[in-house]
């Protein structure tokens, strides 16, 4: 296989195809010129071979003409390929290292996940009922997920432990207003006491006017 065989584009071809051409042409003045020169031994051309090695001087010269313009046309496509090339893969290695960037921060993320999923977090040692004695209490809750419903044992919870410190205040209030009534029945029977003593002491007299009469 030629290497004309692996040109396909078709402003390349046609430079491929003009110089194949142009140097068949200037091989055929060639062998023009050598066959007008040997059939003269004293080397001179006649008029008419001169006349034909004229018009294919000329064609010859227009054919370079042409191959030259198709070169230059072909050089000014190859350097805007070429730039066009450079800015794709300037796009490209922009594009790879935002991939990588996004790569590296995938990795971030998973491994944040990670984290968070192996964290002994403290809800996990909260004494939250079990499952079954939740679900019986809450059967509304039957087709939850597992992190949803995590969430409604713990607020159930947390409503349980507030309704427990709303009976724990209440009774502390019970327990000090019975505190104060017993202090106050405490000062009434100190008081009663007391009044019991004096009244004993004013009627001593008496009592002892009643023994001498006796």
């Amino acid at each position: 296989m030629t290497v004309d065989a692996h040109i396909t584009d078709p402003a390349l071809a046609s430079v491929v195809e003009t110089s194949r051409a142009a140097r068949e042409q200037a091989q055929a003045l060639v062998d023009l010129i050598a066959q007008a020169t040997a059939a003269n031994p004293d080397g001179a051309i006649p008029a008419d071979a001169l006349t034909e090695i004229s018009r294919q001087q000329k064609l010859l010269n227009t054919n370079i003409a042409h191959l030259r313009g198709l070169h230059r046309a072909a050089h000014f496509r190859a350097r805007e390929t070429k730039s066009r090339t450079a800015e794709a893969r300037h796009e490209v290695d922009v594009l790879h290292l935002q991939l990588q960037n996004l790569y590296y921060e995938q990795r971030h993320l998973e491994g944040e996940i990670a984290a968070c999923e192996g964290f002994d977090h403290t809800y996990r040692l909260l004494p939250l009922i079990p499952v079954e004695e939740f679900l019986a209490q809450h059967p509304e809750h039957a087709d939850a997920d597992e992190n949803a419903l995590m969430v409604a044992r713990i607020n159930h919870e947390r409503a349980e432990r507030e309704a427990l410190e709303q009976q724990r205040l209440e009774l502390q209030k019970r327990k000090q207003k019975l505190i104060a009534e017993n202090k106050k029945r405490r000062d009434d029977l100190a008081n009663l006491d007391r009044d019991l003593e004096k009244f004993i002491d004013a009627a001593k007299p008496i009592q002892k006017m009643f023994e001498k009469v006796v």
